[in-house]
């Protein structure tokens, strides 16, 4: 076991963990009241908000996965910045307008204001429990980074006593979030993003200097991962593939819970702007994440002998871990480690109580009991809260990584469907709802019949069009799918005169409000 960086690892982890109860007091409110323990009060001004949002988004297993995938796979793991740059424009737009309707009237989740807006109990469902369902493998995989980071220390990560760390960090987590609420991450996300600035910095220019440079990682990348492969006469290849991962993850990423309640959690809808116009400084961050696949790749530590059998047990997703450890002196190992730990932590938190918050506004209190009072539903929802994270703590101790891995491929695909009903419905209401529900159907089952048919192994699905192939992000596919079907069965319910449920929100709750 590296001691040292062990040392420093859990001293830093225990850390956030007092400022996860802490921050019980902080901005105090009323912590019995769903709006307070699930949206900070709505209170966050624009820099919590940009910690995090960053906490949020840029989660432990992207730091991880990013450099895996460019160092397994190449120039195609380069996807994630185009993506994050499509994303800020698009949430510039829409959910400011969201944050206004639900100020306005104390929507606490996206399926609230659905069910306002097209008066159907069950279109509501649907984007409820697509919501939790999408959400509870994110979760799991949060937990790969800490696995992974724990392995790197030299502790065992197999059987009982190696789960042992993944327990103990998860019971923890569900202690300060159960009492704090979602002042517990934001606060907490703070520290996680200095540190990880930190690490990043360091790493940029620690790690080149004693690689010979950029100019020598660069020239050392085989080709054949430096670059995309072109399109030929019979398909367009990795550029259909690229573009629409970027696009169809850029429309997904903020339809999930966890982003939805971060917004929601603004003072502002202008906070959300300004925040939509900073945010592009992670994108920096996760460019250069993305070049630590390269960078490790270059130094070949996957050949190392003393990473080997790590390699073995984590794949690729070792290869941070594993240049950290070489080029650097244990204490910083130990801060690095415990930035990507605490990355993890972050967005668990978030995404559990937005879960939470899911199932007891728009499952429990929807169809079980309409009149609980404004206590007994937070204490719902902090219940839930611990059932989603022992939920997701299964994932990763009883099933091998590799489904919590396929089932989040799955989340991506489905969480996308709800879009047409929660994007487009700001805009428009000639989609009814039950063309949109027709429309979420399908394009949940075609979306998973793509999926499958991949084996679940990948998310790139191949159409053809007139002799040519057109490799593109499954979900994509079925989102277009979705929506064609929603315009044509709301046509068809307008043409048979089928009554038009009522609309509960008012023109004016659409003009953005400050």
């Amino acid at each position: 076991m590296n001691v040292t960086a062990t040392v420093v690892f859990v001293v830093l982890f225990v850390g956030v963990a007092v400022l996860g109860f802490i921050a019980a007091h902080w901005r105090k409110g009323d912590l019995g009241l769903l709006d307070e323990w699930g949206l900070g009060g709505r209170r966050f001004g624009t820099l919590v908000t940009w910690f995090l949002l960053g906490g949020d988004l840029y989660t432990a297993y992207t730091f991880v996965a990013i450099p895996a995938l460019v160092f397994g796979a190449g120039a195609v793991g380069f996807f994630a910045l185009p993506y994050t740059i499509l994303i800020y424009p698009f949430a510039f737009v829409v959910f400011p307008k969201l944050w206004s309707i639900a100020k306005r009237h104390g929507y606490v989740t996206s399926a609230d204001f659905i069910h306002a807006r097209y008066g159907s109990r069950m279109l509501a469902l649907a984007v409820a429990v697509t919501g939790i369902v999408a959400t509870m493998p994110y979760i799991a995989l949060q937990l790969v980074g800490i696995e992974v980071v724990i392995g790197g220390l030299g502790i065992q990560t197999t059987g009982w006593l190696g789960d042992l760390p993944l327990i103990i960090a998860f019971a923890i987590l569900a202690a300060y979030t159960y009492t704090s609420g979602l002042r517990a991450p934001a606060m907490i996300a703070i520290v996680k993003d200095i540190l990880i600035y930190i690490t990043i910095g360091a790493a940029m220019y620690v790690i080149p200097k004693q690689l010979g440079g950029f100019s020598h990682i660069f020239a050392s990348i085989p080709t054949a991962k430096l670059l995309l492969k072109a399109p030929d006469a019979a398909s367009l290849n990795g550029y259909s593939a690229y573009a629409t991962l970027a696009l169809g993850s850029a429309l997904a990423l903020f339809l999930y819970p966890h982003s939805v309640t971060a917004i929601l959690s603004a003072s502002s809808s202008n906070s959300i702007r300004r925040n939509m116009a900073m945010l592009p400084a992670y994108s920096l961050v996760l460019g250069l994440l993305a070049l630590l696949g390269f960078m490790a790749l270059v130094a070949g530590v996957a050949t190392m002998p003393e990473f080997v059998d790590h390699f073995k047990q984590y794949g690729a997703n070792f290869a941070v871990p594993a240049l950290f450890l070489h080029f650097f002196p244990p204490w910083f190992v130990g801060v690095a480690f415990a930035a990507i730990g605490i990355g993890a932590l972050v967005p668990a938190a978030i995404m559990s109580i937005a879960a939470a918050n899911l199932y007891t506004r728009n499952i429990h209190k929807e169809f079980f009991n309409k009149r609980i009072d404004a206590q007994s539903e937070t204490q719902v929802a902090k219940t839930v809260s611990l059932v989603v994270k022992v939920g997701a703590l299964a994932f990763i101790l009883f099933l091998p990584l590799t489904y919590a891995v396929q089932l989040q491929l799955l989340g991506g695909i489905w969480i996308i469907q709800t879009l047409p009903a929660i994007v487009l419905g700001l805009y428009t209401r000639f989609l009814d709802h039950r063309g949109l529900l027709v429309g979420w159907a399908v394009g949940i089952v075609a979306g998973t019949w793509m999926a499958i048919s991949l084996q679940l192994k990948g998310s790139i699905f191949a159409i053809h069009v007139a002799g040519l192939a057109i490799p593109g992000y499954a979900a994509i596919w079925s989102l277009l799918l979705n929506i064609a079907v929603a315009v044509v069965v709301s046509i068809a319910v307008r043409a048979i005169g089928m009554h038009h449920a009522e609309d509960l929100t008012r023109p004016e709750d659409y003009l953005d409000a400050a």
